[in-house]
């Protein structure tokens, strides 16, 4: 333990006191604040613009929905009613969306029996122009819904009221903080994304180096290797702790600033760390890490330039990569038996258990099932890697082939 304390010190200190660290390390939270703000900026200040024409026989429904897209809460549409529709209107309206002088159009046919809804066509000039057909989409659904709560009887009063946004609060009379904790752990999944993927490259990067530089051949005289791997695999992973450490504190202290709240439009914070959230996150972060780093130290020690590391990441980026596939199944459905299994499986669960603890509730036993999956698999591979590991710092300048990676598994650690 004392060697492999004394690399992994080695590994941190080196690491922590580079440019490139002090540079990412303050850089990536003010380009994410800096986002994050711009972001919202945008979502606020921004809407749909487009120009359309409403086409319909009903000129008080055509007259409805052009109050609706021109003056409604998501849209500034200009929009252009034709009413009643004459032979040539539909080709005239193809004809302007073509020239691009209309973003499309909307004809309306009526009902074909009573109370009854009317017939929808809509026709855009870009095939994906998602933003325009949405709030097209929303905006007529609105206006139908007010004519038919008008049509069973209901005054203008009463329909502005009906229609009001749900303004829902906690249980405790505070303001609901659901949006504020998915926000949290949104930008957590991606942070936990992109360290361990990151700082499991710097593992078989920095076995590279070494290789290359012929330093192995120096510190085996004293050091064994399985005690070289731990030390640079805890050394790495504590200096992608100690970032992640400053990147959460930092987005605390940044979205409880006036600045920040202020441009949210509201007076607390719209990102909320729970302490359960953090410390589950650097339970999965850590065990996440241990689990590809030493896949990237297999990896490094089987190579001997970067070129043939890029060949072999495919490894390690498509269980990460097959995770941002799923996430939308763990943030739709957390509790249903695919994601439940999903979120069991060793290359998946540090991020996919650590996403659906967040959005929703997750029994206990799941949890340490999940623990103690991953904590066998990172021994599997480790007793594995260390294996590897052994026979290949010393192998150079020739690409071991399957058959003789299986051999060095073989040899007795």
């Amino acid at each position: 333990m004392h060697n492999v304390w004394l690399i992994a010190k080695r590994e941190y200190t080196e690491r922590i006191r580079t440019r490139g660290f002090m540079i990412a390390t303050i850089l990536i939270p003010l380009l994410m604040s800096a986002g994050i703000a711009g972001t919202i900026l945008i979502a606020k200040h921004s809407k749909s613009n487009s120009h359309i024409a409403v086409v319909s026989t009903d000129m008080k429904l055509a007259t409805d929905v052009q109050d609706e897209l021109e003056h409604g809460s998501e849209s500034e549409m200009m929009v252009d009613v034709i009413s009643p529709p004459s032979a040539k209107t539909r080709s005239n309206l193809d004809a302007a969306v073509k020239a691009k002088d209309l973003d499309g159009y909307l004809w309306i046919n009526p009902p074909k029996t009573s109370g009854a809804r009317p017939q929808l066509q809509y026709k855009q000039g870009a095939s994906a122009d998602l933003a325009t057909r949405s709030t097209v989409s929303h905006g007529l659904s609105n206006v139908l819904a007010r004519e038919n709560l008008v049509r069973h009887g209901m005054n203008q009063e009463q329909v502005a009221e009906a229609m009001k946004p749900v303004d829902m609060e906690t249980e405790t009379g505070a303001k609901d903080s659901t949006a504020a904790n998915f926000a949290a752990a949104y930008v957590t999944f991606f942070l936990m994304y992109m360290v361990i993927m990151l700082y499991g490259m710097n593992v078989a990067r920095s076995i590279i180096e070494e290789k290359t530089s012929r330093v192995f051949e120096v510190m085996l005289a004293t050091v064994k290797p399985v005690e070289m791997m731990a030390g640079k695999v805890l050394g790495v992973g504590s200096v992608g702790l100690t970032q992640v450490g400053i990147w959460m504190l930092a987005a605390v202290i940044l979205t409880h600033t006036a600045l920040i709240a202020s441009v949210m439009g509201s007076s607390g914070s719209q990102i909320a760390f729970t302490v359960s959230q953090v410390a589950y996150f650097i339970v999965f972060f850590l065990l996440g890490y241990l689990l590809y780093s030493a896949m990237a130290a297999a990896l490094g020690a089987m190579t001997n330039s970067e070129q043939e590391l890029q060949q072999l990441n495919m490894f390690l980026v498509l269980p990460l990569a097959a995770c941002m596939v799923m996430l939308p199944l763990i943030l739709n459905s957390p509790n249903i038996l695919a994601s439940r299994i999903l979120s069991l499986v060793p290359f998946f669960a540090p991020l996919l258990m650590y996403m659906r603890i967040s959005v929703s509730p997750v029994p206990w036993y799941e949890i340490a099932g999940s623990i103690a999956i991953l904590l066998v698999t990172i021994y599997a591979i480790l007793a594995v890697t260390s294996r590897i590991y052994r026979v290949g710092i010393l192998m150079y300048g020739k690409k071991p082939n399957l058959p003789e990676i299986l051999r060095w598994v073989k040899y007795s650690a």
